[in-house]
């Protein structure tokens, strides 16, 4: 595969995220203003388009930068030595940068003011631990397909998004840059910047956690080798 330079990398972390918030917060604009008063409808027409744009942005931009568009899974990516620590800055800032700039565009293309704030009151344990349990189960899902099946990564993300948004309380952010964008957004999708801080807690814990236990379960280290492939020298 191309070794693709930095400054690419960047633009493609910068893009990919912005198009995923431009998604999340466009989706959300358009599923309320089709639903009717009907939250339950607005949010699966929230729900869809996202999995379906994570599956197409992994596919196109993954061999590029690696289609974190997700400082937690850029820190994850640090943790386990596969990106050094400066580059996973460097992401990190590319992907704040791009999702603002998502949801900016999201909001002129409904004709709503470019930069807002947040409004939706998200805080509290239980919205805590969805975000936990959320960012626990994406970055499961990257390291388990990692590890054994490459190839679904695009499609398990976006069918394991799509899942969350239902079954955690907190409807799924499990992406620092992308919660920072929604804060920026009065619209279904957002979130009152003063309930960033929880949240990004629970998902940076939620992704070291997934980093932990995941590199345990798939370190075969406490296994006893088979007696064909016992090490050299070893009775």
């Amino acid at each position: 595969m191309a070794r693709f330079d930095l400054r690419r990398r960047l633009t493609a972390e910068f893009l990919g995220t912005g198009t995923l918030v431009c998604a999340v917060v466009g989706s959300g604009i358009m599923g309320e203003r089709l639903a009717g008063g009907n939250t339950a409808l607005a949010l699966l027409g929230n729900t869809l388009p996202t999995g379906a744009i994570l599956t197409v942005l992994i596919l196109i931009l993954g061999p590029i930068s690696g289609a974190h568009m997700n400082p937690a899974v850029s820190l994850a990516m640090a943790r386990r030595r596969e990106l050094p620590a400066g580059e996973a800055v460097a992401y990190a800032v590319a992907q704040m940068a791009g999702g603002i700039a998502g949801a900016s565009t999201a909001h002129l293309m409904f004709d709503l003011p470019m930069i807002q704030l947040g409004s939706t009151v998200r805080t509290g344990l239980g919205q805590w631990i969805g975000e936990f349990v959320a960012t626990f189960g994406l970055l499961a899902t990257i390291l388990g397909c990692l590890r054994f099946a490459r190839a679904a990564i695009a499609p398990a993300v976006g069918l394991y998004i799509t899942a969350a948004y239902w079954f955690t309380s907190s409807t799924s952010f499990a992406n620092p840059a992308v919660t920072l964008a929604r804060a920026l957004s009065d619209t279904f999708a957002g979130i009152r910047p003063i309930d960033l801080p929880g949240f990004w807690v629970a998902q940076l814990a939620g992704a070291m956690a997934a980093v932990a236990v995941f590199g345990w379960i798939h370190e075969p280290r406490g296994q006893e080798p088979s007696p064909g492939l016992r090490r050299p020298g070893r009775p």
